[in-house]
C-alpha cells in the first residue's frame, strides 16, 4: 500500500518545549534509564548522541539541559499535530508520538499528486501547530518512515531498490544489527537475500519480521484511526416534563431508539449515561452500570428510575429529600458510555461487579495467607504446540504473564495443510481404509485441503513422507538412522501406513499467517477445539496392530502398521476405530539438554472417546482427552 508518513524530528525534545517550556534551540537531551534517547540539534553539534550515558553526554556538553523521558507527555503534545493532519486527510494511524501515517492514494487524488499532498500537509502542520515536519512516501509504513528522514518520495515499485543500499541498522534492532554485521550481512539487500526459512530458524519470529521489512514487505496493513460513531440519542420537548409518568413515557421511546441504534452496529450497552436539561438551564447527569446486556426495557427502566429520583427529589433515605429541579425537563439525552460486541459478554464468576467480587478477593487472599501463595492459582493461556505447554498456573494476585508468547489454540489462526485435525473430525465407526488409496473423506483439514495426512472416517490414514516435518523447528528432516519410536520399522507391516509421496503434506510457511496479530501462531500448533482434559502427567500406553504387534514410528514418519488397539497402563485393550497422524515435533534441536523429539496422533476409540497420543523415545503416551 502506498503510504504517506509524517515525521517530526527530535519529537521528545519538541514535546518538552511545548509542555514544559524547555527551549528546543538550546542543547537539550531526553534521558531514559540514564541514557540519551533524543537530543536537540545544538546538542548533536556538541557531540551528544543517542545511547550515551548521562555523565558522558554532560562531559561532551557541560551546558546540556537534561529532561526525563515521558511517553505520556510526548503523546499529549502530538495530538494537535494528528488533528491538523486529519483536517486535510482522513484515516490517520499514529505510529508513535512524533510520527503518523496515512494511505497516500486518497490525498494524492484529492490534492493533485503525492508530492503536492506532502507539501500541503507539511505546510498546514507548520501553520497550525508551529511544528517542523518531513514527509516520506513509499510502499509500506517501514519504507515510508525511512524515506521521511530525507523527505523523499519513492516511486511505486521502487521500494526494494530504495531499501537495498541502507545499512542493517535501519531496521531499528540494535542487537540483530550487531549480530548480522558479525555474520557479514551489512546491508538490507544482503539480509533480504537470505532464505526466509533459515532466517526464522536462526533469528526467531522477530528476525523473520525484520527480514520481511528488509525486502520491502510490511507485516500488516495500515490500521487507520476511525472516528468514533456518535451513538447517543437526544430528544427535546416543547412542554417541560415535570411529572414522572409523562417523563417515563417519553423516555421509553428514547430508550428504544438507542437500543435500535446500538443493534444496528452489533453493539450492546453495559454503562448508560443519562443527561437532562431543565427549562432554567440546570444540567443533570448520572451514569448507570450493569454487568449484563441492557435491553430496551432495561434501558427504559433505568431512565424511569432516574427521572423519578430527579423529579420527585427523593434520595432513597427515610425522611430525606434531595433538591428538586426548579423547572421541568426540556431536553433528555442517553449516552452509551460503555459498549461491547453483542455476542462478547462474559458474565462475572461471582455475579454483579462490586461487593461480591471484593468478597471473593478477600476470601482467596485469606486462603493464601493461611496455606501460602501457591495454594490459590489461576490459569493463564499462552503460546505453545501442545495443550500442556499453553497453560501456566499463576498465584492469585500475581501478574498474569504467559509462559510462552503467542496465541493459545482457542485463538489461533487457520492450521496449515498437514496439521492435526480437530476432535470433531475423529468420529468414525468403520475399519481401516486400504493402503496406498487416495484419501477423500469429505471433511477438510482446517486451513487447507484434504491430503494424505487427513483422517478417513471409518479408518486410518496414510502418513506419507513429508519433505519437512510440519511441526518441526528444524529446517531439514532428521537423519534416517534416528527413530521416533523403536527401531526396526521394516517388515510386512511397514507398508500398511505408507501413502503416496506425491500426496504428502508439506510444511507450513513460517510467516505470512499472522497478519493483524501481536504474535504469530506456533508452527505445528494443535487446532481448536482444545482438549477437555489435559493430564498433569501423561499416561503410559501401548498401541498394537491387528496382528498384536507393537506399532512403531520410524524416523521417516512411517508406521510399522495401522493402529488397531490401545492399552493404557494396566487397563483392558480398547479398539481404535479412527486415527490421524503422525505429526512430528522436533523442538530446540540446537540445545541438546533441552531438545525434545516426538510425534503426535489423534485417535478415536470404539466407546466414543477421543484421545491425543504422543510417541517419544519409543514410548506411547496419552497426553489429553477430547470431550
Amino acid at each position: 500500500m502506498r503510504t504517506l508518513l509524517l515525521w517530526c524530528p527530535d519529537w521528545p525534545v519538541l514535546a518538552a518545549e511545548i509542555v514544559e517550556g524547555v527551549p528546543a534551540t538550546d542543547p537539550v537531551a531526553v534521558l531514559h534509564a540514564n541514557r540519551v534517547v533524543a537530543c536537540s540539534e545544538r546538542a548533536r553539534a556538541e557531540g551528544v548522541r543517542r545511547g550515551l550515558r548521562r555523565r558522558e553526554a554532560q562531559g561532551r556538553c557541560p551546558q546540556l539541559t537534561v529532561v526525563d523521558h515521558d511517553p505520556g507527555r510526548d503523546a499529549r503534545a502530538f495530538e494537535p499535530v494528528v488533528a491538523a493532519v486529519e483536517e486535510l486527510v482522513a484515516g490517520v494511524e499514529v505510529v508513535r508520538p512524533g510520527s503518523c501515517a496515512v494511505a497516500a492514494r486518497g490525498p494524492a487524488r484529492y490534492l493533485g499528486g503525492e508530492e503536492v499532498a506532502a507539501e500541503r500537509i507539511v505546510e498546514h502542520v507548520a501553520q497550525t501547530c508551529a511544528v517542523e515536519s518531513q514527509v516520506g512516501i513509499a510502499d509500506g509504513v517501514f519504507a515510508a518512515g525511512l524515506a521521511a528522514r530525507s523527505g523523499r518520495v519513492v516511486p511505486p515499485g521502487g521500494t526494494p531498490e530504495f531499501l537495498a543500499a541502507l545499512p542493517v541498522e535501519a531496521l531499528g534492532r540494535p542487537a540483530l544489527a550487531d549480530l548480522l554485521r558479525r555474520l557479514g550481512v551489512r546491508t538490507l539487500a544482503d539480509f533480504a537475500a537470505l532464505p526466509a526459512g533459515d532466517v526464522l530458524a536462526r533469528f526467531g519470529f522477530d528476525g523473520a519480521l525484520a527480514h520481511r521489512l528488509a525486502a520491502g514487505r510490511d507485516h500488516r496493513p495500515l490500521a487507520v484511526r476511525q472516528p468514533p460513531v456518535d451513538l447517543a440519542v437526544t430528544a427535546g420537548y416543547d412542554e417541560p416534563l415535570d411529572r414522572v409518568d409523562a417523563a417515563a413515557f417519553a423516555a421509553r421511546a428514547l430508550a428504544e431508539q438507542l437500543h435500535d441504534r446500538l443493534a444496528g452496529h452489533g453493539l450492546a450497552c453495559t454503562r448508560l449515561g443519562i443527561e437532562a436539561v431543565t427549562a432554567h438551564g440546570q444540567e443533570l447527569h448520572r451514569v448507570w452500570r450493569h454487568d449484563g446486556l441492557l435491553t430496551a426495557a432495561a434501558i427504559a427502566d433505568r431512565v424511569r428510575w432516574q427521572l423519578d429520583g430527579w423529579l420527585s427529589g427523593s434520595n432513597g433515605r427515610a425522611g430525606g429529600r434531595a433538591a428538586r429541579p426548579t423547572a421541568g425537563i426540556i431536553r433528555l439525552r442517553l449516552v452509551p458510555d460503555g459498549v461491547i460486541a453483542q455476542a462478547g459478554l462474559q458474565p462475572g464468576l461471582w455475579g454483579e461487579a462490586g461487593e461480591e467480587r471484593e468478597r471473593a478477593h478477600r476470601a482467596l487472599s485469606r486462603v493464601q495467607g493461611i496455606l501460602g501463595p501457591e495454594a490459590v492459582v489461576t490459569a493463564v493461556l499462552g503460546g505453545g504446540r501442545s495443550p500442556a505447554d499453553q497453560v501456566r498456573l499463576v498465584p492469585w494476585g500475581d501478574e498474569r504473564i504467559p509462559a510462552r508468547p503467542g496465541q493459545p489454540m482457542s485463538l489461533a489462526g487457520p492450521v496449515s495443510p498437514g496439521g492435526p485435525v480437530s476432535s470433531g473430525q475423529l468420529a468414525s465407526s468403520g475399519r481401516s481404509a486400504a493402503p496406498d488409496q487416495p484419501v477423500s473423506s469429505g471433511v477438510p483439514v482446517p486451513g487447507g485441503p484434504v491430503s494424505s495426512g487427513a483422517l478417513v472416517p471409518g479408518g486410518s490414514v496414510s502418513s506419507g513422507v513429508p519433505d519437512r516435518p510440519a511441526s518441526s523447528d528444524r529446517p531439514a528432516l532428521p537423519d534416517q538412522s534416528g527413530s521416533l519410536g523403536q527401531s526396526g520399522s521394516s517388515g510386512p507391516g511397514a507398508q500398511a501406513g505408507r501413502g503416496r509421496p506425491g500426496r504428502a503434506a508439506r510444511s507450513p510457511r513460517p510467516a505470512g499467517r499472522s497478519a493483524g496479530r501481536v504474535e504469530p501462531p506456533w508452527p505445528g500448533q494443535l487446532p481448536p477445539p482444545a482438549p477437555a482434559v489435559v493430564l498433569p502427567q501423561p499416561l503410559a500406553a501401548i498401541v498394537h496392530d491387528d496382528a498384536g504387534e507393537p506399532v512403531v514410528v520410524s524416523a521417516r514418519l512411517q508406521l510399522s502398521a495401522a493402529p488397531a488397539r490401545l492399552t493404557v497402563g494396566t487397563g483392558r485393550p480398547a479398539e481404535i476405530v479412527g486415527w490421524a497422524g503422525p505429526w512430528p515435533v522436533d523442538e530446540r534441536w540446537w540445545a541438546p539438554a533441552e531438545a525434545r523429539r516426538r510425534a503426535r496422533f489423534q485417535v478415536c476409540l470404539a466407546d466414543g472417546a477421543a484421545l491425543l497420543l504422543a510417541v517419544e523415545a519409543g514410548q506411547w503416551l496419552v497426553e489429553a482427552i477430547y470431550d
